[in-house]
């Protein structure tokens, strides 16, 4: 197209975000209306995609940031025929797919954006695919807000991307000056973002966003930097070519009240197509990630000896990157406690440090799975609660991610309670489509860390520090939303006491003193917090009337209430008690933690007794 197309091109796209936030009435025509011309300039000139194949390994990535502009996007999907203008007017209906935010139910669109901040670092984890795994020469677009640049992970993706001297990725700053509540902290004062981007060692690039030939220019420099990333940082005006919003305060998120008038000024509607141009040949459309199928030789264990249940994780992931070439590891600059380092030391080609920056961790783990590769991403179990907008937006994704927290519970002993994980299964089962394992030793470990690999949606898998002993024979199996019941008298159970990591250990313990006293009880090993097993459960609470949780972590969100959630179908439950960490721990050992928690073997044992209100001395 030449320069007076491609302006009449960003007033169709203004016009047609005008018209679909009308059609809605809601949406965000006025930060549609600011991108515009960087949309058509893209879109006509250096976009390469096929639309009619958006799995295609060659396409370039376009990742809207700026989520809320989403009429901006698809105007443009309308633009390059990938929609059609009925379909443009369902925005924001009920089934439709041109949902107020952009989420994966469109083919084009790899991962749900209006979350702030969070766009550069998927499109990061994208740029990494491309540049270190698949070795093809596509290229991600970030359209990012100004407002959205205050965002602490904008700042993780921006060390990330200059770290991995990723010039396959460029950012567009859509610099209007307006928020949602007034002015920028910035303004339209660009120079003070490339001061920061510069920092952080990328190639800036200032221009006037309603110039078509000075942002072509742009683009083009970008496509020619070689070893860093590059920010086009584009001053604009918010609701551009329609007086009564241009650059004014006031009409963040509203549409245009008189739109017809709007449509009017802004030259009616144009119904200008652009042949996108496909990728560049030569890139096969092969199964990306390059899966493979060998057999995953999972590392063994002899009943009795004393394994932690992260050194299992380590060993296993390694394990099973042997076996599958998909398979992507990162971890939080905390590999060697995590175990996460086994992975790294064999298959370092496939290993991405993440440094402290759990943001980015999971969002690049987003952006990895978006192009096929299965990531596992692992820190301290305390830590990923600082990401979780990011687990929670993943989930609205529909990607597929296998998260491990280590270092969970007070039985961490002596580092405090700044280090342990007591609320991370709460999280986690929280978050839409997720599943929850919590193992309890090595080869149970082992088999969950490789079932993982083969579910959908958010995988997270719970992980302890010290060695425990190892109950379960390597041939054993583990299926999702099953459990192990460890001891049973049968009818004679008096109570049934479930327990999941180390409160597994302590609750065998606690059931050896208890036969001593003449109360028989049932040990139950929930490895799977989500789903539940609750036929087994079930079994238990009819059997013996009285169940007993013992979890590491919150009473809110955990076993406990995983528990009782099963029997919240208004039949009548068992008496049910519920042993969890209700203090504030302090430095101490893990013996000393599990005992103040009130969640080991004595508790337990003093709390068996209490609820089958019966006390017998031996």
């Amino acid at each position: 197209m030449h320069y007076e197309e491609l302006a009449e091109l960003g007033q169709q796209l203004r016009v047609d975000a005008v018209r679909a936030a009308d059609a809605a009435g809601s949406g965000h025509p006025t930060s549609s209306m600011s991108a515009a011309d960087l949309g058509a300039v893209l879109l006509a000139h250096h976009l390469r995609f096929d639309f009619d194949h958006p799995e295609h390994p060659g396409n370039d990535r376009f990742v809207l940031s700026k989520g809320h502009a989403s009429p901006l996007l698809y105007a443009m999907y309308k633009a390059a025929g990938a929609i059609g203008d009925d379909e443009l007017l369902t925005f924001r209906e009920l089934g439709s797919r041109l949902e107020g935010h952009p989420t994966p139910r469109l083919p084009w669109v790899d991962s749900a954006t209006g979350s702030l901040g969070q766009g550069l670092p998927v499109g990061v984890g994208i740029a990494m695919a491309g540049k270190r795994l698949d070795e093809i020469p596509f290229r991600v677009y970030v359209l990012s807000g100004d407002s959205e640049m205050a965002e602490g992970s904008v700042w993780e993706a921006a060390e990330a991307a200059s770290y991995h001297q990723l010039d396959n990725l460029t950012l567009i700053v859509d610099v209007n000056r307006l928020g949602q509540r007034g002015p920028t902290r910035e303004g339209h004062d660009l120079d003070a973002y490339a001061r920061r981007l510069h920092a952080f060692g990328w190639h800036t690039i200032e221009v006037d966003g309603h110039d078509v030939e000075d942002v072509d220019r742009a683009f083009a420099e970008a496509r020619s930097t070689i070893r860093q990333p590059t920010a086009i940082l584009a001053r604009t005006l918010k609701g551009k070519g329609v007086k009564a919003v241009e650059d004014q305060e006031g009409f963040h998120g509203k549409p245009i009240k008189d739109a017809e008038a709007a449509i009017a000024e802004l030259g009616g509607p144009r119904h200008l197509h652009v042949e996108v141009r496909r990728p560049e040949q030569g890139v096969s459309q092969s199964t990306l990630g390059g899966k493979s199928g060998g057999e995953v030789e999972l590392p063994r264990y002899d009943i009795g000896d004393e394994v932690a249940t992260r050194t299992a994780y380590g060993h296993a992931l390694e394990a099973l990157g042997t076996a599958r070439a998909d398979v992507v590891a990162l971890d939080g600059e905390v590999g060697d406690s995590t175990r996460t380092e086994f992975f790294a030391k064999a298959h370092p080609d496939r290993y991405f440090e993440s440094f402290i920056a759990e943001q980015q961790m999971v969002a690049s783990a987003v952006g990895l799975q978006s192009r096929g590769y299965l990531p596992y991403a692992c820190s301290f179990a305390a830590f990923l609660t600082r990401a979780h907008d990011f687990l929670r937006m993943a989930a609205v994704s529909q990607a597929g991610i296998n998260m491990v927290g280590s270092h969970a519970g007070v039985a961490i002993g002596p580092d405090g309670p700044s280090q342990m994980g007591l609320e991370d299964l709460a999280m986690f089962r929280s978050i839409h489509g997720s599943t929850v394992l919590y193992p309890s030793d090595a080869n149970q470990t082992a088999k969950l860390i490789a079932t993982m690999a083969d579910l959908d949606g958010i995988r997270y898998l719970r992980t302890s520090r010290g060695d425990t002993p190892v109950i379960y024979g390597p041939d054993e199996t583990f299926p999702v939303g099953g459990s192990k019941v460890l001891r049973t008298h049968g009818d004679d159970d008096r109570a049934a006491i479930v327990a999941a990591g180390v409160t597994v250990h302590e609750a065998l313990k606690a059931a050896d003193t208890l036969e001593e006293y003449g109360i028989p009880v049932r040990v139950i090993d929930l490895y799977s917090l989500k789903p539940v097993d609750k036929d087994t459960l079930d079994d238990a609470a009819a059997a013996t009337g009285c169940l007993l949780t013992v979890e590491d972590h919150h009473p809110e969100g955990g076993l406990g209430d995983a528990v009782a959630e099963a029997f919240a179908d208004g039949r009548p439950a068992p008496r049910l008690t519920r042993l969890a960490v209700r203090n504030l721990p302090a430095s101490a050992s893990p013996e000393e933690q599990l005992h103040a928690a009130g969640i080991d073997a004595e508790a337990i044992t003093a709390a068996v007794k209490l609820l089958v209100e019966r006390v017998v001395t031996p």
